[in-house]
């Protein structure tokens, strides 16, 4: 029990360990899909590649919509690639780095499926079934068949209870030699997949490795900005909220005393924490500004003294930074009664 909570902590620990624990689950998830899932090929000419070329390319495709439906961080990626230019500029560099982090992190799934499919041989041998050579596995010459004929025997081979072309060719021979091109596919899937992460884990900040920092930093920046952002406003509506019902009860305190219920007073230090949380935001229009005002133009990427907003955005833009003032030197001087 200590070490699932353990994992569960280092998967809470920050946003990336999060979605990696989030996508090895969905690559367990895709492997006991597939073994769960009933291969039933058709066994029919035209219908077999359709069937078995579906099974590997569809599943992976709604896995990898999935990964990014998953990511937290897509509708972040969204909002700041649709957001106003306002006073903060939006970095191109930092937005491909957190669709390439998505786009990588959603493969994980879609790869173990494809990987896993081709090793088993099933899909291959049911799409590929038609085109056996049968110079070299089998009697083309057989009863002397049309193709066509050939084609609906040959299609007939991943149901081994309905098959009826032993003389033709041997179904063990035709499975065997499908399942076997399949596995090489599937290990050099395996392969190339690794080679590539391998690839773009290790050698991309090699060659630049300043700005895959900097790029890896504003794009944590912008995720821990959104988060206590969302904090902020929603300790601000909970003590909004804890105002507008205290003066409710408040305003019907004559019909609560008719009743013989007595509100318990508020005391200046509840008041006082309250009117803080507030930050001097005690309407709807005003909150409804300042939540437009954040989407239109956030404040810069430094750090200066506070400024009042105004109606289209933040007071003071243009005006000069005001610097802090030098301290002043003092002297104590010290007397001795003597």
């Amino acid at each position: 029990m200590d070490k699932f909570r353990m994992i569960f902590q280092f998967f809470q620990s920050n946003q990336e360990s999060f979605m990696n624990g989030i996508c090895g689950i969905m690559a367990l998830a895709s492997t006991q899909m597939y073994s769960a899932f009933d291969f039933n090929c058709p066994c029919l000419p035209h219908y077999n590649m359709a069937y078995g070329l579906g099974i590997l390319l569809v599943p992976p495709f709604i896995l990898f919509l999935l990964g990014f439906v998953l990511n937290n961080n897509i509708s972040m990626l969204a909002e700041e690639w649709r957001r106003p230019q306002g006073q903060r500029g939006k970095d191109p560099a930092v937005l491909r780095y957190m669709f390439c982090s998505m786009a990588q992190r959603a493969m994980i799934a879609p790869a173990v499926w494809v990987s896993v499919t081709l090793l088993d041989g099933k899909c291959i041998t049911c799409a590929f079934c038609t085109s056996v050579p049968m110079e070299t596995l089998g009697n083309a010459s057989h009863l002397l068949l049309s193709p066509g004929e050939i084609q609906r025997v040959l299609a007939q081979i991943p149901c081994k209870e309905i098959y009826n072309g032993q003389e033709l060719i041997a179904n063990e021979v035709a499975v065997r030699y499908l399942r076997c091109i399949s596995q090489a596919l599937g290990w050099c899937f395996v392969l190339l997949m690794t080679t590539l992460a391998f690839l773009v884990r290790s050698l991309r900040p090699c060659f630049s490795q300043a700005a895959f920092l900097k790029s890896r930093y504003w794009s944590h920046y912008i995720d821990i900005e959104r988060k206590l952002f969302d904090e902020t406003c929603a300790e601000h509506a909970r003590s909004f909220a804890k105002v507008c019902i205290q003066q409710f009860f408040e305003g019907m305190s004559t019909d609560l005393v008719a009743a013989r219920c007595h509100l318990p007073r508020k005391t200046s230090e509840d008041a006082g924490e309250a009117s803080k949380k507030l930050l001097g935001i005690t309407d709807q229009g005003t909150m409804n500004m300042a939540l437009k005002s954040w989407h239109r133009c956030k404040p810069p990427l430094h750090l200066h003294p506070p400024a009042l907003p105004s109606g289209n955005g933040w007071a003071g833009e243009g005006q000069p930074a005001v610097h802090p003032s030098t301290p002043q030197r003092e002297t104590a001087a010290y007397y001795s009664l003597v």
